[in-house]
């Protein structure tokens, strides 16, 4: 039997390309912003939980992923606007501080949106994940990049683990002040991404 030899250097490539679109401390503004009122078991079950569903929705479009988008018929820029949508429904809800009043199953539903989708398992990093897994020539190479997702989202667990200590120090008028800025960035994310998407279009149609 053949051992799968492991690549380092594109374990490392990989995981500092996803590590920069990720952007864990660019994401603990929304985090805390979206769990201002929790209490600290809830916001570790909600880190957890949407680091969970995004490292298996990236793996999922890691192994599957090409296929997935050819049998649904969906471009990339198509899922680029949609998840820029979702999000910029999410980051006006923090702008204008309407996330208070969020029923009480919301509470349990925003490690699944926006937290896993589109936030951590958005359209950059499933292309990202996507181009890497079609790069690999090796099943070695194809390891290293699930381990490089793995220690990735790792990162970005912990960097929400330790957002309590964060909050903390902030306040409760500085948390909400932070979910405000964090509302402004989800939107600038999201028209980003909507033009990302956009500018797709155009050259597809050329």
């Amino acid at each position: 039997m053949t051992a799968v030899a492991f690549d380092v250097s594109f374990f490392g490539s990989v995981f500092v390309s996803l590590l920069v679109i990720l952007d864990p401390p660019g994401a603990l503004p929304v985090f805390l912003g979206l769990t201002k009122s929790f209490k600290r078991q809830e916001r570790l079950a909600v880190a957890a939980r949407a680091t969970t569903v995004a490292f298996g929705v990236l793996l999922t479009f890691a192994l599957l992923g090409r296929q997935i988008l050819e049998y649904l018929k969906i471009s990339v820029p198509a899922l680029q606007v949609s998840g820029g949508l979702l999000l910029l429904l999410i980051g006006l809800e923090l702008l204008l501080g309407k996330e208070d009043d969020k029923a009480e199953v919301g509470r349990t539903h925003i490690a699944l949106v926006p937290l896993a989708v589109p936030l951590f398992a958005g359209p950059g990093v499933i292309v990202t994940i996507m181009v890497a897994m079609q790069r690999a020539g090796t099943m070695g190479q194809q390891v290293s990049i699930i381990a490089a997702l793995a220690a990735s989202m790792l990162v970005v667990y912990l960097s929400m683990r330790y957002a309590g200590a964060i909050h903390r120090l902030l306040g409760e008028g500085g948390t909400t002040l932070v979910s405000r800025i964090a509302g402004l960035l989800c939107a600038a994310i999201a028209v980003q991404m909507m033009a990302d998407g956009v500018v797709g279009f155009v050259h597809g149609a050329n």
